[in-house]
């Protein structure tokens, strides 16, 4: 992506689309955009992975564009991992950013650390469980399109034995595959759930490599929490002929064919109701839990292959998202 850092500074350059230089953290004072100090309203987004990723990282880009268009923002995104996210994190509020979203659990802490310097900023991270007076996290429920993936899984598997393969292992990765377990366990009881994670981020091979194991293990239904990564997991299912289930977005279309559904998340309104209230100078600091009540998770089966899947089946899925929906059905979730 390309830099949209304008500063009031360079007069010759407000709509450039890089900055020329950079406040001190005591200069980043809470300020409404209609002050006329910082006219434009500023978003940022770090992500772990590149948004090309047609999952993760493409379903936040996604709620990033929707705040640019809606809101007329003025956003930014780049790829922050490891050491770089503090850095990253202070270079936006230094450059004036109104709020700036680390896409997942491993910003939360950094964001929680970096805000109380720059209380002109607001940190939102897509996971995690801390919070300050301009810091906090909304965190998407996506265990509950895993737990009707892994109910779906229980229901078709005809080895009794399907995978999750993760790539980092981090706390919010092990939830979503603890609902996934839990749903297909109260679909078959005592099926062998095989759990395995590369520890890498956008390895393809090594994704691959997990997932033809677990195939040679049994499983004929295989689960990813591998962003970028997800490529090698569908193509290890096409050869070895099991399904896959898309995770985070809609991968039902993906070139390989294996993909029978999705677990997905649909960012669009939770950040824009996110930056409305940054923008509104309305928000405060807490984490918040968004779900399939709210329209923010879903499951979604693959329509060409709908024919291979029956009846009584499709139906059990449907009923199963209504109660979870409505609150009847509580899918099990670890806190973090």
């Amino acid at each position: 992506m390309k830099n949209l850092l304008p500063l009031f500074a360079c007069a010759a350059s407000v709509v450039a689309l890089i900055g020329c230089g950079s406040s001190a953290p005591e200069d980043n004072k809470l300020a409404p955009p209609s002050s006329g100090r910082e006219k434009a309203f500023k978003v940022a987004l770090l992500t772990p992975g590149p948004v090309s990723d047609s999952g993760w990282n493409a379903m936040a880009f996604d709620g990033l564009e929707a705040i640019k268009k809606d809101l007329n923002a003025v956003t930014n995104q780049r790829e922050s991992t490891g050491t770089k996210i503090k850095d990253d994190l202070r270079s936006y509020a230094q450059d004036k950013y109104n709020l700036v979203i680390g896409h997942g659990y491993e910003y939360n802490d950094p964001a929680v650390e970096v805000a109380k310097d720059f209380p002109g900023t607001v940190f939102v991270t897509s996971s995690g469980g801390k919070f300050s007076s301009n810091a906090g996290a909304f965190r998407f429920y996506l265990e509950q399109g895993f737990y009707i993936a892994g109910y779906f899984a229980g229901e078709m598997s005809r080895t009794g034995t399907i995978a999750m393969i993760g790539g980092p292992d981090v706390p919010s990765i092990r939830s979503t595959f603890k609902g996934f377990k839990a749903g297909a366990e109260a679909a078959k009881p005592g099926i062998r759930v095989i759990e395995t994670f590369t520890g890498k981020e956008n390895d393809i091979a090594a994704a691959k490599q997990a997932t033809a194991a677990a195939i040679t293990e049994g499983a004929d239904f295989v689960i990813h929490q591998a962003n970028a990564a997800a490529q090698g997991v569908f193509d290890a299912c096409k050869e070895k002929g099991v399904y896959a289930f898309g995770a985070n977005a809609d991968q039902n279309s993906n070139p390989s064919g294996a993909v029978i559904g999705s677990a997905i998340i649909v960012a669009r309104p939770a950040f824009l109701e996110l930056a409305k209230e940054v923008q509104s100078g309305n928000y405060k600091g807490s984490v918040k839990l968004v779900g399939m009540d709210k329209g923010a998770i879903d499951f979604i089966l693959n329509p060409t292959l709908a024919a291979k899947i029956p009846a009584e089946v499709l139906k059990k899925i449907d009923d199963l998202r209504a109660k979870i929906s409505k609150g009847e059905l509580t899918v099990p979730k670890d806190e973090f």
